[in-house]
């Protein structure tokens, strides 16, 4: 019984290790922000304690206009690019794992292929290609080229959890009458919940945290997204290190939000897939 026990601590001790580890920056950005400058620029000691007094520099980086803009932009790219990626990823995912046709293999590949290539390799040419259709300088083109490069991963993920589910679910369906669509809406898509919240949390992110595309392609300044404003916001010289930080933290924590939605999510679906199947 005892080395049961301590093997149950030794693991709550190492779960405790390694979610400090992973929230201490976040945590220190939020000291940064709210310590005086005195304090921050002493060498004789740290203070890992923050100071509420000065929580105010939250509500000044809001009030300027420029922060809560960049932050709705980003939402609604990163949005629009998961909602996208996802709608596109479910019948592409489905058709690679259910269906025989002539290229099969070949479509894959690509989809392999298009993550061995950096972004900044394809600038130029999708540059060439956004102003021919109008689609430089705004919200819903730079939505697009983030799913350019979330959809392939988004689409593997899904067929590989499609993949993983019985075809006799498939046949049973089709016995019944059951078409295509029917099938993947009411009998795959219940079972693959998990999949398709990591997916989303993927895709989110990879739109979120995405910063050449979005430098390249959109010019004016109201439309940019978070994290192109927050690196010119860094580069102000009059912008002390605390509204740097602050900024920064409120471009973390919708992330960190959205990933906790999802995981709730994921932990669901797994539930959910495991009592169906």
């Amino acid at each position: 019984m005892r080395q049961i026990r301590f093997g149950v601590t030794a693991r709550a001790l190492a779960v405790l290790v390694v979610l400090g580890l992973a929230i201490f920056p976040v945590y220190w950005m939020f000291v940064t922000a709210l310590a005086p400058d005195e304090e921050l620029f002493r060498s004789t000691s740290v203070n890992l304690l923050p100071d509420f007094s000065r929580f105010g520099i939250f509500g000044d980086a809001l009030a300027d206009g420029r922060v809560a803009r960049w932050l709705l932009n980003s939402v609604i790219v990163a949005g629009g690019t998961t909602a996208l990626s996802i709608g596109l990823g479910i019948p592409l995912g489905y058709a690679l794992s259910r269906f025989a046709f002539r290229g099969k293999a070949a479509v894959g590949l690509a989809l392999l292929f298009t993550q061995m290539l950096p972004e900044a390799l394809l600038v130029v040419p999708l540059f060439a290609v956004f102003r021919r259709f109008d689609l430089l300088n705004s919200l819903h083109g730079l939505i697009l080229a983030d799913t350019a490069f979330a959809l392939p991963v988004v689409a593997l993920i899904l067929k590989g959890a499609i993949d993983g589910v019985p075809r006799e679910l498939d046949e049973a369906a089709r016995v019944d009458g059951g078409r295509p669509p029917t099938v993947l809406a009411r009998i795959i898509l219940p079972l693959i919940a998990p999949a398709i919240a990591a997916a989303a949390v993927i895709a989110f992110f990879s739109a979120w945290n995405e910063y050449v595309f979005a430098v390249t392609f959109v010019f004016d300044k109201s439309l940019q997204p978070a994290s192109v404003g927050v690196a010119g916001f860094i580069g102000e010289q009059d912008t002390s290190i605390q509204s740097i930080m602050a900024v920064g933290l409120l471009f973390t924590l919708p992330a960190v939000v959205f990933y906790l939605f999802a995981q709730r999510y994921v932990v669901s679906g797994m539930t959910a897939g495991a009592v169906k199947g």
